[in-house]
């Protein structure tokens, strides 16, 4: 036993009435969310409860952070969409596999650190984006059956129990959090739906939930090239979407426990994941921090909470369908609504008047290209790049050179700042070749060769220098840029005399 319990961390103290109620609450509020995410996506409740099923049991197993859950989510849901409506489920399921696949890479190579070069601006933009989406699919709901907004009494009641429950989802944490306000909503929401009998769009009107244990399906799609090139973007998008948002999940309760999780580990976890997610007709998904948060908060640390909550998710598919198909969607629509409002990085809109301009640019961005192009994904890569580009300009405007004459006649040019390729135009405008003395000595003690512009900027510079017949040093060049000089030796005409701690004669 005590073997098994070093296998997947458990050999911490357990509190295991904390874990097991708190893996009970879990897989009640699981439920409407997966179900309403599996909406979103166009696809049938039960996958997303497939997929929650396969995707909390596998991490809380396996994954890199303890107390985390995952599931079938909002991110991946929107992602899907359109592959789900043009070429159907199966489609899906095929994509799920591959972007399993390419997450359990992405751990396997140890990529999870590439999370830090992602910004806050980006971060705030991605999330407010999210929100943005998860709130607009909410409004299908205040729609009939051929698209037109609902009018007078149909109107009314949705409205009004959408209220309810978000009220109920606002006001109990103030008087108890015994229970998740979110389940205590639909419940009551339903139980007022049918003792009245309130005529309301319900789960069961849109599809049945009603099943079995998971079925193992191997997608029915042409195995063909032009499939396999058909779904790799939206495998690729859902894989880096997971990731991130596992990966932020993940830091976040990282912070709340004071504990540190495996990055690369979860990835791993959650590539697994997502692989039997689709093979066993899941929609796929990753971590929830709706309800990691409410996991850590009820107090459970451990595996334990998480697999609980998937075996009991399960159970509910099994025995308790009937029940599920029940539930009034309005009462999702309202738990939906929320978690937009709740997801929604609020503080961002205060940082407009004292953030940089860069910053706030970079964030409305991320967060239009996330809400009108539907790609979460592209919408990261994008600011991240914009960011880089702007740190990039930046620094070219920070490289300095200080100028004297020393009592031999040599100029000397002490270098401050990188000298890279955004930079080494303003480097080039520093030097006074023809009217410098014979000897010149470049001081490299407050700056760094970083790229090949830099070294190409270094060689163009000495033979300006070289044409006039003058002589050029490089003074405390760092080991790391001497060598770069050196490995460009064979392709540009910077030759180097001497060792990387003695001042060095640059000759063309």
């Amino acid at each position: 036993m005590k073997s098994y319990l070093h296998l997947f961390d458990f050999q911490q103290k357990v509190n295991y009435k904390t874990e097991v109620l708190s893996g009970l609450t879990v897989a009640l509020a699981l439920v409407p969310e997966a179900v309403a995410f599996a909406l979103i996506a166009g696809l049938s409740p039960l996958t997303g409860l497939y997929a929650a099923f396969v995707m909390g049991l596998v991490t809380s197993i396996f994954g890199g952070r303890p107390g985390m859950i995952s599931g079938a989510t909002g991110a991946v849901a929107v992602v899907i969409v359109a592959l789900a409506k043009t070429h159907g489920v199966e489609y899906v399921f095929a994509t799920v596999i591959l972007a399993g696949i390419i997450q359990f890479l992405a751990g396997l190579l140890k990529l999870g650190k590439l999370m830090r070069l992602v910004p806050h601006p980006v971060i705030f933009g991605f999330v407010n984006g999210l929100a943005i989406i998860i709130f607009m699919s909410q409004l299908d709901q205040f729609k009939d059956a051929s698209g037109q907004w609902l009018t007078g009494q149909s109107l009314y009641i949705i409205l009004g129990l959408v209220l309810l429950t978000m009220l109920i989802i606002w006001g109990l944490p103030k008087l108890t959090k015994v229970v998740p306000a979110s389940l205590m909503a639909i419940l009551a929401v339903f139980g007022i739906v049918v003792f009245f009998g309130i005529d309301t769009k319900t789960v069961g009107d849109i599809a049945s939930i009603k099943g079995g244990f998971p079925p193992f399906n191997i997608p029915d799609i042409a195995y063909s090239w032009e499939t396999f090139m058909l779904i790799l973007p939206y495998a690729a998008i859902v894989a880096g979407v997971g990731l991130i948002e596992s990966l932020l999940t993940l830091n976040i309760v990282d912070e709340i426990t004071e504990t540190r999780g495996k990055s690369n580990r979860e990835s791993m976890a959650q590539g697994a994941a997502n692989m039997l997610s689709g093979l066993f007709s899941g929609m796929g998904g990753c971590a929830m921090l709706g309800q990691s948060l409410i996991n850590v908060s009820n107090g459970a640390r451990a595996r334990l909470s998480g697999i609980v909550a998937s075996i009991f998710l399960l159970a509910f598919v099994l025995f308790g369908s009937s029940l599920i198909e029940q539930l009034p969607m309005a009462a999702l629509t309202g738990l939906m609504i929320m978690v937009a409002v709740g997801t929604f990085e609020w503080a961002s809109l205060r940082t407009f008047n004292k953030f940089p301009k860069s910053d706030i640019v970079v964030m409305v961005l991320v967060t239009l290209v996330t809400v009108f192009l539907h790609n979460l994904a592209l919408a990261v890569v994008v600011g991240v790049i914009i960011a880089a580009l702007v740190f990039a300009w930046e620094n070219s405007k920070r490289i300095r050179a200080r100028k004297y004459i020393d009592e031999s006649g040599v100029k000397h040019y002490e270098i401050f700042g990188p000298l890279f390729f955004a930079s080494t135009a303003v480097f080039n405008s520093k030097f006074d070749v023809a009217n410098d003395p014979e000897e010149v000595m470049i001081d490299f003690s407050e700056s760094r060769v970083a790229d090949m512009s830099a070294i190409e900027a270094l060689n163009k510079l000495t033979e300006r220098y070289h044409k006039h017949g003058k002589k050029v040093y490089i003074r405390n060049l760092a080991s790391k840029s001497h060598r770069k000089l050196i490995k460009a030796d064979k392709i540009i005409n910077v030759n180097i005399v001497g060792d990387p701690r003695e001042d060095r004669l640059v000759e063309n």
